[in-house]
């Protein structure tokens, strides 16, 4: 018989009320404020904090903060990451991030979904929760730019080596070396050897 943090991560209805899934949530939210109040130049002390709040992530990654996670747990970041400042990971369902990737500011990634009738999203009776939810799965590859103000749904892949545009919402699997843009987020074209930079003189 499956817990509720294994219906979560099996995309199955689970209870966000569950005492464990609970008492999970409220240490990640005080690590995200700890870490939130501490200054640049406090590395140890970040390092620290990012150890219990992103057990399963390489200590290889920068977060400028504030952040803010739901759980932490459920995220595996890869190394040499960098993360702008007002960066959300709504975690009920996995968040995996390959190496060198790099998020601008104000990046959403938000794993859950609620059902679409209000009957089956409303708060519960005698509670003072929303209903059940489930999840959707969120994959970014290897070598991705996402630029800022995107949001990425659940149930999203994106492929190695892409590029998201800036105020973009990635609500299907992006392709490999790709540049996409907008609302809903579309492939614009791929992207090959003569976006090498070296190519464009004006810059040097």
């Amino acid at each position: 018989m499956m817990n509720e943090d294994q219906r979560m991560l099996a995309g199955k209805l689970s209870n966000p009320r569950d005492p464990e899934l609970l008492a999970r949530q409220r240490l990640a939210h005080r690590l995200v404020k700890q870490y939130n109040d501490t200054f640049d130049d406090e590395r140890e002390r970040r390092a620290d904090l990012l150890k219990q709040l992103l057990p399963n992530s390489s200590e290889r990654i920068y977060l400028q903060g504030p952040i803010f996670v739901d759980y932490g747990t459920h995220i595996k970041i890869g190394d040499h990451f960098y993360g702008n400042t007002n960066i959300t990971f709504l975690d009920t369902g996995m968040i995996t991030i390959g190496d060198n990737v790099l998020f601008g500011p104000n990046i959403s990634l938000v794993t859950p979904m609620h059902p679409l009738r209000y009957q089956d999203r409303n708060f519960a009776a005698n509670n003072d929760l929303p209903g059940k939810e489930y999840s959707k799965p969120i994959t970014i590859e290897d070598n991705c730019w996402l630029a800022s103000n995107v949001t990425v749904i659940g149930g999203v892949t994106i492929g190695n080596g892409s590029v998201i545009g800036a105020g973009s919402v990635v609500t299907r699997d992006i392709p490999a070396n790709s540049l996409a843009v907008g609302n809903p987020c579309h492939v614009v074209r791929k992207i090959t050897d003569q976006d090498d930079i070296r190519l464009k003189k004006e810059l040097f």
